[in-house]
């Protein structure tokens, strides 16, 4: 049996365990937008037919320039970052030395491994020379938010070793990614459209990497890897300029909101980015229970019990939810 791995979300598990209908649930346990951009009114046609060239070509044309791309041929559309987390190993030749800098999202690890490569878990980018094939990084990092200078990750890559940078986290940070120095490196960009843009459900994510590469993780992800809708929808929302600083500030400004909320009820703020923010209590696992018994879903950790991660909420009814109960008495 494969093995279960936590990634926050589960709200229908949780309603079971609590006996509290789902539709009552306030889920801050992932680091998604909960504010998403508007969908857009999409034609019928674009729900029958299978998508085409032409509007996959839209679609990476719209995530070049948004991610900054030097090339749109660099740009592979995949159903979710998870997905080309999962084939990338299998284009390695097996029992590469693998360096993921951790801790951090546990399915790079998992991936790696299960494709037959030796995996080692870091705390920091190694640096050119230290005999890993592959260096794996989150960049911001999750659950921390920990930042990697971007000229160390350059200089592996131009240096032999294939980096692979996990950006799902980037769209707050623009400053922060590599998407224009794949050209000439052996690096690997991967984004996550959903996170930042709020429509997780969609389903989309974007590998960004130099030809023959590129080519190679496209055949592998195979034909019509996006659906027609999101592609229409993407390609919009990526273009939506206004939207998008809109949404960046608000963000911020939410973040702000939620730090000082954690840190007069007693949290210490350890971590995070403007779509999640990573805390820590010395009753962490109680303060997690007691949330839950409010249908306020939080991300846990067992292996770091006293941490916590929120997701940012929506409204201030949200805002005034949460603060209700970690207001009350234990």
């Amino acid at each position: 049996m494969a093995e279960q791995r936590d990634h926050g979300g589960g709200i229908d598990a949780a309603a079971r365990a609590q006996g509290i209908p789902a539709d009552r649930w306030l889920d801050l346990s992932t680091g998604i937008n909960p504010r998403p951009y508007p969908l857009p009114a999409l034609a019928p046609r674009t729900w029958a037919r299978l998508p085409d060239r032409e509007m996959m070509a839209g679609l990476r044309a719209a995530a070049a320039r948004y991610y900054g791309a030097p090339d749109p041929a660099c740009v592979v559309p995949a159903p979710g970052s998870q997905a080309v987390i999962q084939w990338l190993p299998r284009l390695a030749p097996p029992g590469a030395r693998v360096a993921v800098v951790g801790p951090t999202y546990n399915e790079h690890a998992a991936a790696w491994r299960a494709a037959g490569h030796r995996v080692a878990e870091v705390d920091a980018p190694p640096a050119p020379g230290d005999g890993f094939a592959v260096v794996v990084a989150v960049n911001p990092n999750n659950p921390d938010g920990r930042r990697w200078p971007g000229g160390a990750l350059r200089d592996l890559a131009q240096a032999g070793t294939r980096v692979v940078v996990d950006e799902a986290f980037a769209d707050v940070v623009p400053d922060a990614t590599l998407a224009g120095d794949v050209a000439g490196a052996d690096l690997v960009v991967l984004r996550s459209f959903g996170k930042f843009f709020g429509l997780a459900g969609l389903r989309l994510g974007f590998a960004i990497a130099a030809p023959p590469l590129a080519t190679d993780l496209a055949a592998a992800l195979g034909p019509w890897a996006v659906s027609g809708p999101a592609a229409k929808v993407a390609a919009a929302a990526l273009t939506d300029g206004a939207w998008i600083a809109e949404t960046r500030a608000r963000l911020a400004g939410d973040a702000a909101r939620l730090r000082a909320l954690l840190t007069g009820a007693g949290l210490a703020v350890v971590g995070g980015t403007d779509l999640f923010v990573l805390a820590a209590h010395d009753r962490a696992p109680d303060l997690a229970a007691r949330l839950a018994g409010a249908a306020i879903l939080v991300r846990t950790f067992p292996a770091r019990p006293a941490w916590l991660r929120f997701g940012l909420p929506g409204t201030d009814g949200d805002f005034s939810r949460l603060a209700k109960v970690l207001s009350s008495e234990p």
